[in-house]
């Protein structure tokens, strides 16, 4: 296969996409340009990254449940700066594979119909994910499409660690704690064999507008923060994290809200937003001198650094953390609050380090090192589409 065949990836989260454009080199992919979709934004607008070089151009088509015109329109805009004939396969992330898919899988209708049967395990981001999936199906029928799986890098966990203590025939039935995120960890595993291979116990951190911690046993899950859903777990930008079952029940039976009303405070209304009133964006909120403000970010480290303490008891031990996506390869202040809430364990901050988010964030005196590392989903999807590919 020459060298100038490409590959496209789609990274569709519930407000956005990422799509990548790979070179496939051998066995190997190499990113070669990306591009994003912000839903959320009027009119859309599709970001176009080539080398230095970033372009923004607004879309006719309108975000819609058919996204047959916006891929359409999308992948015109990508023939003006590559070569969309020599694309031989489309990967895509997707959130939840359950028990059924536990590695990269081929896409075909029966495939497709049990990824759409997983929806209620993730509203928010399956609908997405399947509705690129079949846009491009349709418009382009012949392209090979595989997904990957935010919950398959989390099938090696011990079924302990996956037990809910519910009647065992609910946790038959699929009831179970999956973790999520996969697809970020899997990049960052491969990363601390490479960089860190001298320290087998390592916890992961996930920090974005979602966000979920991961404990690494020489590049393996044993354990994760999300669990059935990606309402579990640690607060996040609109999610509230663990949130007592009790709650649930009280606003259903006692406040008399409906299962939409408290399904939209618990995905939108919740988390940094819901404790601060003000924003759900780490970003603002660390400008923010209000209260509300200061509040909401030290819940959000304390209940990391919580869970961070949980996941060392699972290791066994703790020899390393790192910190990756937006908001823990890009905020120092984050970082450190979290860091010194686990001085206890023989943390220091190396400040100056920190404040460049540099690679090693803790100072030669440390017990336990933590780190910064960029994390790559959509590379992982290139590479996983591509060894499909291979296997014909």
């Amino acid at each position: 296969m020459p060298s100038t065949d490409l590959l496209l990836t789609f990274n569709a989260g519930s407000s956005t996409v990422k799509i990548g454009i790979f070179a496939i080199e051998d066995a190997n992919v190499r990113r070669i340009g990306k591009g994003v979709i912000d839903f959320r934004a009027e009119p859309l607008t599709f970001s176009i990254t080539e080398g230095p070089q970033i372009s923004d151009t607004p879309l006719e088509a309108e975000f819609a449940d058919d996204l047959r015109p916006v891929v359409d329109e999308v992948c015109e805009l990508l023939s003006e700066h590559f070569d969309i004939g020599a694309v031989r396969a489309a990967g895509h992330r997707v959130v939840h594979g359950g028990d059924r898919f536990t590695e990269v899988t081929a896409l075909d209708d029966t495939a497709i119909d049990e990824i759409d049967a997983l929806t209620p395990l993730a509203p928010l981001h399956q609908p997405q994910a399947l509705r690129f999936i079949r846009a491009l199906r349709h418009l382009k029928p012949h392209l090979s499409q595989t997904a990957s799986f935010d919950t398959a890098f989390h099938a090696t966990q011990a079924d302990l660690v996956r037990r809910f203590a519910i009647p065992r025939a609910l946790h038959d039935e699929g009831i179970k704690r999956y973790g999520f995120h996969g697809l970020s960890y899997k990049f960052i595993a491969g990363e601390v064999s490479r960089k860190l291979s001298s320290k087998p116990k390592i916890v992961a951190a996930h920090l974005g507008s979602g966000a979920s911690l991961c404990a690494l046993e020489k590049g393996v899950s044993r354990d994760c923060s999300m669990g059935f859903s990606t309402l579990d777990g640690i607060p996040m930008a609109t999610r509230p994290g663990w949130l007592d079952p009790g709650a649930i029940l009280y606003l259903l039976q006692r406040r008399k809200k409906s299962a939409d009303q408290v399904e939209d405070m618990l995905y939108h209304r919740s988390g940094l937003l819901g404790v601060s009133g003000i924003n759900a964006d780490t970003r603002h909120l660390l400008e923010d001198s209000r209260r509300e403000a200061r509040e909401a970010l030290d819940l959000f480290t304390l209940r990391i650094a919580g869970e961070i303490g949980r996941m060392s008891m699972t290791l066994g031990g703790l020899d390393a953390i790192v910190f990756t996506a937006g908001i823990g390869e890009h905020q120092p202040q984050i970082r450190a609050s979290v860091l010194q809430r686990l001085s206890w364990l023989g943390l220091a901050v190396d400040e100056k380090a920190n404040a460049a988010n540099g690679f090693t964030i803790t100072t030669s005196a440390s017990r336990i090192t933590a780190h910064v590392i960029a994390t790559d989903e959509e590379h992982v999807i290139a590479q996983e589409a591509l060894s499909i590919l291979r296997s014909g």
